[in-house]
């Protein structure tokens, strides 16, 4: 399993390819990341102008203000899907990271793996598990390519594919199999976005259940959502000071495993608490800039 390094994924909005004037908007709204939308959101008609304008806005050098930047390119197995790959490939200021979407085996993700190392791009990877065959393939997608950073669970399409109700029961064990195959990997695991942006309630409830069940963070569909999004994803103040806790201890005693308050500490727990000062420290740096 790769190491990768932590940092928050907690919320993440789309913007659409189309409209770059909301992009700066986009990244001041406080989510952890910002998606560039090519795939679903933008007409077929519109897409080659959607793209065109996505990708000149890596033309200027990024502010280092810890916002994740991604572009959602359309399916690797569609024409629109080739012709977004063609174009970064390209350029000489790619963006940072790829979204890919709709992914059914590993081949999609080594194929651009190798052709990004060809072109000499250090852009990151994004997959998104929304379809059947990719989620019986999910554990090898995970860890098929090193590029990968995190894994996306597609509910909408989940749903319409498998046939059941978009809702979290219906969902649990797709939405397993991908916690599952991300951990396998390292990955931070995102949850699909909350629909209703009248029931704030109901979104902070889908939200828990996803923390709990081991996602990182939750897609939003408006501005408004972050906030609660980002609070629900963060450590509380109290698992920051027993993270730090843990981790001085297991130092000061230089060996494989500690006792603390009757609880028996591995290794494998360890490597979560320095997940968890890590993003607790990316946060606080954020926040002063």
């Amino acid at each position: 399993m790769t190491e990768r390094p932590p940092r928050p994924r907690r919320s993440f909005i789309f913007t659409p390819g189309l409209r770059p004037d909301m992009y700066p908007k986009a990244l001041a709204c406080g989510t952890d990341i910002v998606c560039i939308e090519l795939e679903d959101g933008i007409a077929p008609k519109d897409k080659a102008e959607a793209r065109e304008k996505a990708l000149a806005l890596f033309a200027q050098p990024q502010a280092d203000d810890g916002i994740e930047r991604i572009v959602r390119i359309n399916s690797m197995r569609e024409r629109f899907g080739i012709e977004d790959v063609q174009a970064v490939l390209a350029t000489l200021t790619p963006p940072p990271a790829l979204m890919m979407p709709k992914v059914r085996t590993p081949d999609e993700v080594v194929m651009l793996d190798q052709l990004l190392t060809e072109a000499g791009h250090a852009t990151r990877l994004h997959v998104i598990i929304e379809t059947n065959a990719g989620l019986e393939a999910a554990f090898d997608i995970a860890n098929c390519s090193d590029r990968i950073d995190a894994m996306f669970f597609g509910g909408v399409d989940m749903a319409a594919e498998l046939r059941c109700q978009n809702a979290w029961e219906p969902l649990l064990y797709a939405r397993s199999r991908v916690v599952h195959a991300a951990a396998s990997a390292g990955l931070d695991v995102i949850d699909v976005p909350y629909l209703d942006l009248q029931d704030p309630d109901g979104m902070r409830v889908a939200a828990e259940q996803a923390r709990d069940l081991g996602f990182a963070g939750k897609g939003a569909v408006h501005p408004k959502q972050i906030a609660a999004l980002n609070d629900v994803f963060s450590p509380s103040e109290e698992q920051i000071a027993r993270a730090r806790r843990i981790i001085s201890e297991f130092e000061a005693a230089d060996t494989g495993l500690v006792v603390i308050d009757g609880k028996l500490i591995e290794k494998p727990v360890l490597r979560d608490m320095h997940r968890i000062v890590a993003i607790a420290d990316s946060m606080a740096g954020a926040a002063r800039t």
